[in-house]
């Protein structure tokens, strides 16, 4: 009998399909769930990554507000094309933070993971303005109110304290001294350094220019900074995982 006359034979029998089906696709759950259970963590200690700073989150929340995510993703694959285009695959760890996380696979812009420090502020605000007289090619709608839109701290505590709740281990430290943060991050002259040592390797200066902390000052603090808190340079892959 050979093998299409097999296959024949597990098509027209019901009750055996079903059992064949039932026991490949249990085999495969095995293969791919029993290693789960011998690893405390699923997601590798990566240093450099940290939880966003209060402004760098208001940013993120913005970004979310005006659905940035539905044209573009921030996960890089370990595909050679896209590592060439947009720099080193993304790292779960990267991500450990997010909530909601901003994966996908619909990208009517370039991938953001690695965006931060690409370009200039002031690229991103005239990107922001008006996308079309920076790129002549693309779709995307204009920002410009959020130059207008001036924010304040009101409501960055119960942010992180809500962050804090799914896991973001923001200190009781860092909540206190969230609206000082919050406003010192765009002010060169202020006394940041608590902010910096808070969470390292955050950018301290006027992201738009403008003398008022708008929307587009944290749009801009928390795209700067994707992609910057893990030196790949010096970054070795677990290879016990």
């Amino acid at each position: 009998m050979g093998i299409l006359d097999r296959h024949k034979v597990l098509e027209k029998n019901a009750t055996l399909l079903l059992v064949a089906s039932f026991a490949v696709v249990t085999v495969g759950g095995i293969v791919e769930i029993a290693p789960l259970f011998y690893l405390e963590n699923t997601i590798e200690d990566v240093e450099g990554v940290r939880p966003y700073s209060p402004l760098e989150l208001t940013g993120r929340e913005i970004y979310i507000r005006e659905g940035c995510y539905v044209c573009h993703s921030q996960m890089i694959r370990p595909m050679r094309d896209e590592v060439e285009r947009y720099g080193h695959y993304s790292l779960a760890a990267e991500s450990m933070y997010d909530h909601p996380f901003q994966w996908g696979s619909k990208r009517t812009g370039p991938d953001l993971a690695r965006v931060g420090g690409r370009y200039s502020d002031e690229w991103h605000v005239d990107h922001l303005i008006d996308p079309q007289a920076v790129v002549p090619e693309s779709v995307m709608p204009k920002y410009g109110f959020l130059a207008d839109a001036e924010i304040e701290a009101t409501y960055i505590q119960d942010l992180m304290k809500t962050h804090r709740l799914v896991g973001v281990p923001y200190t009781d430290e860092m909540i206190e001294s969230a609206v000082a943060d919050f406003e010192v991050q765009v002010d060169p002259l202020g006394d940041w350094d608590g902010l910096v040592e808070r969470y390292p390797g955050a950018q301290v200066r006027n992201f738009d220019g403008q003398p008022e902390l708008t929307e587009m000052d944290a749009m801009i603090a928390y795209l700067q900074m994707l992609g910057t808190l893990v030196d790949f340079s010096t970054f070795t892959p677990d290879a016990s995982r």
